[in-house]
């Protein structure tokens, strides 16, 4: 395998060379390419066009009917300004719907009977992408790297410019 090598000159003169296979964002930004490919292999397979941040929201506004925009893209760690466009694909699919909320400014969120047959029928690819993304590792190599990433995504969260936010339970309305 080719291996990429940057040369970095630091005021002192001394010249380093690095293999970005030993940096981690080298190979979070590489795993995430391979993710984004194999989900949308799987689900263009299986005859569906979402792209994986439009699955996130799907599933987050599924699970937390009424949930607005603002809240929904903490739920998926999206940037706020741009999920506004998720979410006007997922109501041109007929997927979501906007209805007026308790607050004038912000839209809640719902879920069509459409979306729900997308997710349903949209499962099984995405939960045979993840199978293939996991598929160097035996079942306690699968654990343990989720665990480590987990661990590594909470540490470094803050440093995000669009973080994880749980949504605050009295936002959403249940249904």
């Amino acid at each position: 395998m080719l291996t990429i090598s940057i040369l970095v000159k630091y005021a002192t003169g001394r010249t380093w060379v690095t293999d970005n296979n030993e940096k981690p964002g080298h190979l979070a930004r590489r795993f995430q390419q391979i993710a984004v490919a194999v989900f949308h292999a799987a689900v263009e397979e299986a005859g569906y066009d979402l792209t994986p941040v439009q699955y996130a929201a799907l599933t987050s506004v599924a699970t937390q009917p009424g949930i607005d925009q603002a809240t929904l893209a903490g739920l998926i760690a999206y940037d706020r300004t741009t999920i506004t466009g998720v979410v006007d694909r997922l109501v041109q699919k007929g997927l979501v719907e906007r209805q007026a909320g308790r607050d004038r400014r912000a839209h809640a969120l719902q879920i069509t009977d459409e979306g729900r047959r997308t997710l349903e029928g949209i499962e099984p690819a995405v939960e045979a992408a993840q199978r293939i993304l996991l598929g160097g590792l035996n079942s306690s190599e699968a654990a343990t790297f989720m665990r480590l990433l987990r661990k590594a995504i909470a540490a470094g969260n803050e440093l995000s410019r669009a973080p994880y936010r749980a949504a605050p339970v009295d936002t959403v309305s249940k249904k």
